[in-house]
């Protein structure tokens, strides 16, 4: 909703009309998308064999299993952090403070990005195994590594090594997209 109510405020024309246009519209709008992706899932269905039913059935009980492993993270996160912050006693500059809280706050980005990376093939936009998404979901983690990591106590060894695997893996994250990005070029030229 916000990303919708930005983006009317870039467009020319009357900012209390193009509020109001967002405000009025887009539930609408959501509501059509999500009967016309129902729609389409059951006729997905209809047409699905057996194995790939099992696989749906799968990738949504996968989905359920994470939605809630991510709620109890996101109270626990809560559980610790209101407190903190009702009574004045977090300081985000003391650094076992900082890596504690963004640790935590990383662990429920990087399940939520595993979440999506499950729901995509159920809406069977993509096929299941979603590589780069997979890169992404480890670039995430060894970000998380580095906020959470001591260096005083880390070998320099090993700082080296996750620098290196994020390098790789960041590499081969511009070399998919690339590949993508020819792809649709040949699709262009084709049609």
């Amino acid at each position: 909703m916000v990303y919708w109510i930005l983006k009317c405020l870039d467009e020319p024309g009357g900012l209390k009309t193009q509020v109001w246009r967002v405000i009025v519209s887009k539930p609408d709008s959501e509501r059509r998308e999500r009967n016309s992706t129902l729609k389409n899932f059951r006729l997905q269905w209809a047409l699905m064999n057996a194995y790939e039913r099992f696989e749906q059935l799968v990738v949504i009980a996968l989905s359920l299993i994470i939605a809630s492993v991510i709620l109890m993270a996101l109270l626990q996160l809560c559980r610790r952090v209101v407190p903190l912050v009702i009574g004045g006693a977090i300081d985000p500059l003391d650094h076992d403070v900082f890596q504690a809280l963004f640790g935590s706050i990383f662990t429920v980005l990087i399940a939520l990005e595993f979440k999506h990376s499950i729901v995509r093939p159920a809406l069977r936009r993509n096929s299941i195994v979603q590589v780069r998404t997979v890169l992404l979901i480890a670039l995430l983690a060894l970000s998380r590594k580095f906020v959470i990591l001591d260096s005083a106590a880390t070998p320099a060894l090993t700082i080296a090594a996750l620098g290196f695997a994020t390098l790789v893996l960041g590499i081969v994250c511009w070399l998919l997209r690339e590949r993508d990005k020819d792809d649709l070029r040949e699709c262009d030229k084709d049609e």
